[in-house]
């Protein structure tokens, strides 16, 4: 039985009427360094096994755990992060099936609201879960997206994921993490922000979101995720440049790569993973900061054996 969180697990199942095949990589032209670890993609389906605890408000990608496992494969990462998306609410069943398949080699971060019990928290760490995801994005009747449990919720659980070795990873739109981040920040939980923050690069460096974001970083109460293909403009992405390169200065110790596979509400403009890594690989300039970004950092925040 799994660990479901809250009462998702008696939603009415959702099975999309039609799936999207996610673009697959090819082999990046330069290797990922031996442990590397693409620390954001999702898995959904197979939905007969696994249905939808809502309404998708994206097209439903065919993005099983088979598929997800060999496009690591074919990226050359030895590890990865899959983080439960919003359309299977806090029903952790995919996510749990995908980490049991990909054994000791993938970590989770799960969905859950203060009514999990202590017993559904411990088991969700047992079995591969590093932390639970908080989303405060709403639509234009200010209400969140369906099966995303909102910022507010952060403060009641944090002192139970803190005890169940759990981190609280947020995603909102920039100007969002004015209003929550100072307190989320300033619990005694780490904290990891997903794709740079949802920042705009034409506001440039003196937006106040990038001003507050790159603080809490130097200063060490924030982790970042390098998703670049969610900032910058296709296809070199050269405007989030500026964005990346100030969070590895800020502390090269708190970021973190992802891909963003497989690339929901994309579509046709959807990156390929492979040309992800080489973009990555020419920023982070140096084998020793490629280390840092894609082996020693995230096998410190999610439990990965530290490789030689």
């Amino acid at each position: 039985m799994s660990a479901a969180a809250s009462g998702d697990r008696k939603a009415r199942p959702y099975v999309p009427d039609s799936v999207e095949t996610p673009r697959m990589p090819v082999a990046p032209a330069h290797a990922l360094p031996a442990g590397a670890c693409d620390t954001h993609c999702h898995v959904f389906g197979p939905y007969d096994r696994f249905p939808l605890q809502h309404p998708s408000s994206y097209a439903a990608p065919d993005a099983a755990a088979p598929r997800y496992l060999r496009m690591l494969d074919t990226l050359g990462a030895a590890r990865g992060v899959l983080v439960q998306p919003a359309p299977y609410g806090t029903n952790p069943d995919a996510l749990l099936d995908a980490l049991a398949q990909g054994a000791d080699r993938l970590r989770g971060i799960a969905v859950a609201d203060p009514s999990a019990t202590d017993a559904q928290l411990r088991d969700l760490y047992e079995r591969g879960v590093r932390g639970l995801r908080f989303v405060e994005a709403r639509d234009p009747a200010g209400k969140l997206f369906p099966g995303s449990v909102g910022f507010d919720q952060v403060a009641a659980l944090a002192p139970r994921m803190k005890a169940h070795g759990l981190h609280a990873q947020l995603w909102a739109p920039c100007d969002t993490y004015l209003r929550h981040l100072p307190a989320l920040a300033g619990l005694d939980l780490p904290i990891v922000i997903d794709h740079l923050g949802s920042l705009v690069p034409a506001r440039g460096d003196s937006d106040p979101v990038f001003q507050l974001l790159r603080g809490l970083l130097a200063e060490g109460r924030i982790w970042m995720k390098l998703t670049v293909c969610r900032v910058g403009t296709a296809p070199d992405y050269e405007n989030a440049r500026f964005i990346h390169d100030a969070c590895i200065a800020a502390n090269p110790d708190q970021v973190l790569w992802g891909s963003d596979w497989p690339f929901v509400r994309m579509g046709a403009a959807a990156p390929s993973a492979d040309a992800l890594v080489d973009l990555a690989h020419r920023w982070l300039g140096s084998d020793a900061l490629r280390r840092k970004v894609w082996v020693d950092n995230p096998a410190r925040l999610y439990g990965f054996k530290q490789t030689a």
